[in-house]
């Protein structure tokens, strides 16, 4: 029986997501020892502070990350959006795993959706995509950065000064808080972040036993979809400091992409959609970049800075 040691954050989210890769590798019909190894990071130790402030959602991956390339683990599970376009020396993504609900949502005690909030109405989010975005709708509401996992989220709405909170679907379902969705927020008008909902599986460069393992239990649609989010953010020079949301579709073997990048205070937009066929989903992701950068989309992103 083959061993396989699987690393990830120590949050409640976190352990859940590697478990079920540890399920789906199952699948394969290889007879398999899997251990579950938990790391706590830098992001989940400092909840006080912006991510942006202390290094961006990079933090969460980089002791996992060391002891990938020290050999300590084989695979680290962790959340797509969280992970940087370019990674460490050593290390790529085995397989992109198991897309839940990509959307956000709406989660409040008292109102039923956004239009609902009042003016000056508190909206806890710590990310910049959410934040332009809310902005768009609701240039009179006040966003107000949140940090921590999703149980403690849950509890600042209970606790502290906030009307509602902007949260990814998909952990909250996968810890069966689906039933703390207010509303949901539809995908063509409230962009994800490239990559919401899906598991990455990263892994040592030439790591064949994982490569093969994995090759194995991906779905060709997915990787196809992750290839064209990321592949445009690549592009963009964009990481989580910077407020871009996008959304990809299969039809009839062709896949459409659609992205936004906006002004952090939500008064200044530029939005693409472009379609090729599956097979190109790379140059895609190129061209949508391509066209936000065309139309301006190059002075939201602070690059410079960078």
């Amino acid at each position: 029986m083959e061993k396989l040691r699987i690393g990830t954050r120590a949050s409640d989210l976190a352990v859940h997501q590697a478990e079920r890769v540890k399920k789906i590798l199952s699948r394969s019909g290889k007879e398999l020892d899997v251990e579950i190894e938990k790391i706590k990071t830098k992001g989940d130790r400092i909840l006080d502070k912006p991510l942006s402030e202390i290094g961006g959602k990079g933090v969460f991956l980089k002791e996992i990350e060391k002891y990938l390339l020290e050999g300590e683990i084989d695979l680290a599970v962790h959340s797509l959006k969280d992970v940087p376009t370019s990674l460490i020396e050593g290390l790529e993504i085995g397989a992109y795993l198991d897309r839940e609900d990509p959307r956000d949502c709406f989660v409040s005690l008292e109102y039923d959706d956004l239009d609902q909030l009042p003016s000056d109405g508190i909206v806890g989010t710590g990310s910049l995509r959410r934040q332009t975005q809310l902005l768009r709708r609701r240039l009179d509401l006040e966003i107000e950065p949140i940090r921590g996992n999703v149980n403690t989220r849950l509890e600042k709405l209970e606790t502290e000064d906030y009307d509602a909170l902007i949260l990814a679907v998909s952990g909250l379902k996968r810890l069966g808080f689906e039933d703390m969705i207010t509303s949901y927020l539809p995908p063509d008008r409230f962009l994800p972040a490239p990559g919401q909902g899906v598991l990455a599986v990263e892994i040592r460069e030439k790591d064949d036993r994982s490569q093969r393992l994995l090759k194995e239990v991906e779905k060709e649609e997915l990787r196809g979809k992750m290839i064209a989010e990321r592949g445009m953010l690549k592009h963009l020079g964009g990481d989580c400091h910077v407020p871009v949301g996008c959304h990809s579709e299969v039809l009839d073997d062709r896949l459409t992409l659609t992205a936004l990048v906006g002004s952090k205070d939500g008064r200044e937009h530029v939005e693409v959609r472009a379609e090729a066929p599956f097979e190109k989903a790379d140059e895609l992701g190129v061209e949508v970049a391509d066209r936000l950068l065309r139309a301006g989309a190059d002075r939201f992103l602070d690059l410079e800075d960078r």
